[in-house]
């Protein structure tokens, strides 16, 4: 089973940085666009060719995020309207994450069949991830959900901190 690790730089404005192998080899690179609208993240291969791009979608009551995976629509993560604690769901053909993926603890199925698992990892500067691979086929799809979900918990955190309602 392969592994990859996400690490978020700190203060980085654009959202820049990479997903490396358990050899520290840079794999993925992750940047996120500044100052721009819509707000979107690329996720390259080592040959900087784009497998993922994830968008948030701009004009909408709640918070909306598109996932598309080699040129194609893939998922769909939306916050639902709640009072007490932030919910989101996602909405994928196929796709079922289970566990606490708001905590990033997580694992992810194909129609059932186990292809991936998250987990945060503690005591590190900025947000890392450990990510394990059981299908070689969907690796840009979950290191794309990933990222995903950690841009919509970063929304809320900023919705939160501007006193919105993300």
């Amino acid at each position: 089973m392969r592994q990859l690790y996400i690490k978020q730089k700190v203060l980085s404005l654009s959202g820049k940085f990479s997903v490396k192998d358990e050899l520290e080899n840079e794999v993925y690179f992750v940047e996120g666009s500044f100052m721009q609208m819509p707000k979107t993240f690329s996720i390259t291969d080592a040959a900087r060719q784009e497998v993922a791009m994830i968008t948030k979608k701009v004009f909408s009551f709640l918070p909306t995020f598109f996932v598309d995976v080699h040129g194609q629509e893939t998922m769909m993560i939306k916050k639902e309207f709640s009072f007490l604690k932030a919910r989101y769901t996602i909405d994928a053909a196929g796709i079922e994450v289970r566990g606490n993926w708001w905590d990033m603890n997580f694992e992810v199925y194909q129609n059932r069949k186990l292809i991936g698992a998250v987990s945060k990892k503690w005591f590190t500067w900025g947000d890392s991830y450990q990510l394990q691979i059981a299908d070689d086929e969907m690796e840009p799809l979950l290191v794309a959900l990933v990222v995903a979900i950690d841009c919509a918990k970063a929304a809320q955190g900023a919705a939160a901190a501007g006193g919105g309602g993300a």
